[in-house]
């Protein structure tokens, strides 16, 4: 079983004794429905699930009024054998962005209090326009995204005790042992090849076989092309699709800034901007908006017009290109999207750990991967897939934008490259 850490919150929100109704956001087959399963079989007498996808029937339960002993009666009879004890039953409303009148009630399952309610949902920004009343105020919210590096570490075997050592070279800014480099960028590596999405990490784990890993992957991604077809707008499917299968070429590029034209020829934002928005909501992918100044505060000086998109998960990235690729990433060979791979695996992790994401350029001649708020100041960050130290962009973003710390994310160890520039493992952006 994958140890993911949205578990301990998951324990905390139930032992809050004020703990509000829980609503779980997060991308179609990243395990929603597999950590709520577990949690409630180690912490609760009596656990009711619906699934309103998978059995219809269960959205009738709410249309009738929003009183709890009237909803608790319906569940039992459309679902025999289920019990509710109250301080003892938890109930898990699945898939609830197909039943809006559910996510209303969730307000009157809080203002009740007698039973632990935890509600999840895939496409709940898309559906959002459906619910007549959302439950403002009565509802508590946690993200689940793909498994995150250390996650994947842990499934690999790799302990906690061992990545705080790891974690010890990055705090005292000391050379990583050159062996333990090494291996933390094969596992980097696997990593990128695989993803965090979970079924493909069990397969992973199980057969030791990329080909197999990469089946279950192009198989969500088709499941994603699906919920396309079956979700957005009648006037977003086709465009929504398109953008989709444009991310790979986008990245390819050497100014990587999402153009409308690669996804077609003079196209531009009013046609497809809602089709962007569309998989944001989904969770399929990350945006990376670009900043006017490079200053903190980050999102105050953000051009929401001007960004790079990024897929949410670097594994299904990955698997969106030809055959073959997977193998050359692990062999280091990662041809004209070897800076689109390694920015894409920086952006996903950064963006699993809460960060949102920004990059600056000026007139097409300077650009800067990512600039995050780190020890009070905005740090540029540059993502290089070669270990050589040179750092002419940052230096340029030093010398004349008022640029305080730079980190430079390379295949290469830790050191500097001067006095304001640190050089860092791509690893260690999981402890930036």
């Amino acid at each position: 079983m994958l140890k993911r850490k949205i578990s301990s919150a998951l324990l905390d929100w139930k032992n809050n004794p004020n703990h509000k109704s829980l609503l779980i956001q997060g991308a179609r087959q990243v395990g929603k429905t597999f950590i709520v399963d577990q949690f409630a079989h180690d912490h609760y007498d009596h656990y009711v699930s619906l699934n309103f996808e998978e059995q219809t029937k269960y959205r009738d339960i709410f249309n009738g009024d929003n009183d709890i002993d009237h909803i608790t009666a319906r569940i039992m009879l459309a679902k025999p054998g289920s019990t509710f004890v109250p301080g003892k039953t938890l109930l898990f409303l699945d898939e609830i962005q197909s039943c809006p009148n559910a996510r209303t009630t969730l307000k009157f399952l809080t203002m009740d209090g007698r039973y632990d309610v935890i509600a999840s949902g895939s496409l709940l920004g898309i559906n959002y326009g459906e619910v007549s009343s959302f439950p403002v105020g009565y509802v508590e919210r946690l993200t689940l995204h793909s498994l995150d590096f250390e996650e994947f570490l842990w499934g690999l075997g790799v302990s906690e005790t061992v990545i705080q050592y790891v974690k010890s070279f990055y705090d005292n800014r000391t050379k990583v042992d050159e062996s333990i480099h090494a291996q933390m960028m094969e596992y980097l590596r696997q990593y990128i090849v695989i993803g965090g999405m979970p079924a493909v990490v069990q397969k992973f784990l199980e057969s030791h076989d990329y080909l197999q890993a990469l089946a279950v992957q192009r198989d969500i991604l088709a499941d994603y092309e699906d919920d396309i077809a079956k979700y957005a707008k009648d006037s977003e499917k086709a465009k929504a699709r398109a953008c989709f299968l444009s991310i790979p070429n986008q990245l390819a590029r050497d100014s990587k800034r999402f153009t409308y034209s690669v996804v077609e020829k003079g196209s531009n934002a009013r046609k497809y901007g809602g089709s962007l928005q569309w998989l944001y909501d989904a969770g399929i992918i990350n945006f990376c908006h670009r900043l006017e100044i490079p200053e903190l505060p980050l999102e105050g000086n953000a051009d929401n017009t001007k960004f790079k998109v990024y897929m949410r998960d670097t594994g299904l990235l990955v698997a969106m290109l030809e055959d073959g690729s997977q193998k050359d990433i692990l062999d280091g060979n990662l041809g004209i999207y070897k800076g689109a791979i390694y920015e894409n695996i920086v952006g996903d992790i950064f963006a699993k750990n809460g960060k949102r994401l920004y990059y600056f350029e000026r007139n097409s001649k300077l650009e800067m991967d990512f600039f995050i708020r780190y020890q009070g100041m905005a740090t540029a960050v540059e993502v290089k897939s070669s270990a050589n130290r040179q750092a002419k962009s940052m230096r340029s973003m030093i010398d004349n934008y008022g640029v305080q710390h730079g980190i430079k994310l390379s295949p290469g160890n830790m050191g500097m490259a001067g006095d304001k520039v640190e050089v860092m493992p791509l690893y260690m952006a999981m402890f930036l």
